[in-house]
């Protein structure tokens, strides 16, 4: 007994020492910036009990944040596909969407050295291709392209979401715009989602563009870690086993997935970080508002989980060629 509880001390011992000796990641590859247009947008009037409301982050709010975690850059993915999401119907979408994209390199451009812009749409629009191009126009804009799946309303199994798609891949493709995914499917509109829709995802749009960088976000899911997620990503894990040509450029960020993570999650976590391959992982911690941790804490929080030194040194050190 005496000696168990030695062995256990000297493990916490050996984990704060890690967490001691690991320095910041070097990019933040998953953050927002929120204007005050979109969280008036997003925040429910009245918030519900319990609510927690969106704050304005503009460019000075995230280096502050970035600053007091001692990361020095930051890759942006703007928020304008919230404008598209199909539940708001809102008047004029277009024009909010560019302003977005518009507002966001506009912030980016006060720190062109820490910060990085990838524009952002929902690809089932009939603009979705125009705003794509309009984005390659602008120097601020053109280094690459966000899309959320699930905020989007995209249907694995609606062929016509596929099709547009994968125009929208294709065309990031020709014009070589590395594109950062939220894969998972809507959770509010219980679109089916796991290993099938991955798949589908591997098979039908992701040989679209073999010519450019794809991060997946969340590892394949939404912020935390679950069995649906894990299903999803099992897919990628066994294609990079596989040596599958289609993933040669694949990227994966854990922004958030170590969540309110229990003991058994993060030992699942820590085995798919190294079945992915830790040169594949990059670090990202989200938007630090609506309840998301700023980057210190939860850079903090990822280091609870089950890996070496070396390991968190590597995905720390992890700079995705869209960012060099």
């Amino acid at each position: 007994m005496k000696t168990a509880i030695v062995l256990a001390a000297l493990a916490t011992l050996a984990i704060g020492s890690t967490r001691d000796q690991v320095g910041p990641p070097l990019v933040d590859h998953h953050q927002h910036l929120f204007s005050p247009a979109v969280v008036r947008l997003v925040t429910p009037n009245p918030l519900p009990p319990g609510g927690v409301a969106l704050q304005p982050i503009d460019a000075d709010r995230l280096i502050a944040l970035l600053d007091s975690a001692g990361i020095r850059r930051a890759l942006v993915l703007s928020v304008a596909y919230t404008w598209g999401n199909p539940s708001r119907n809102v008047e004029n979408e277009y024009e909010k969407v560019k302003a977005e994209n518009d507002w966001t390199a506009e912030q980016v451009a006060r720190y062109p050295d820490r910060l990085r812009a990838f524009c952002s749409l929902n690809p089932l629009r009939d603009y979705a291709l125009k705003e794509l191009a309009r984005c390659a126009a602008n120097p601020l804009l053109r280094s690459g392209l966000k899309l959320h799946i699930g905020n989007s309303s995209v249907d694995y199994h609606n062929a016509q979401h596929l099709e547009r798609l994968r125009r929208v891949f294709r065309a990031a493709n020709e014009r070589r715009m590395p594109i950062v995914i939220h894969m998972r499917a809507s959770i509010s509109k219980r679109l089916p989602y796991g290993r099938d829709e991955a798949r589908i995802f591997l098979d039908s749009i992701l040989p679209r563009a073999p010519d450019i960088a794809v991060q997946i976000a969340h590892l394949a899911g939404a912020g935390g870690y679950d069995a649906t997620t894990d299903s999803a990503l099992a897919v990628f894990v066994d294609a990079i086993a596989a040596h599958d040509p289609r993933v040669k450029q694949l990227w994966f960020d854990v922004t958030t997935v170590a969540r309110n993570a229990t003991d058994d999650t993060a030992k699942l976590l820590a085995t798919r970080i190294r079945q992915l391959g830790l040169d594949r992982v990059l670090y990202g911690s989200d938007g630090a508002t609506g309840g998301n941790l700023p980057p210190r804490e939860a850079w903090a929080e990822f280091l609870k989980l089950p890996l070496t030194e070396a390991e968190f040194r590597t995905i720390a050190n992890n700079v995705a060629p869209y960012m060099r």
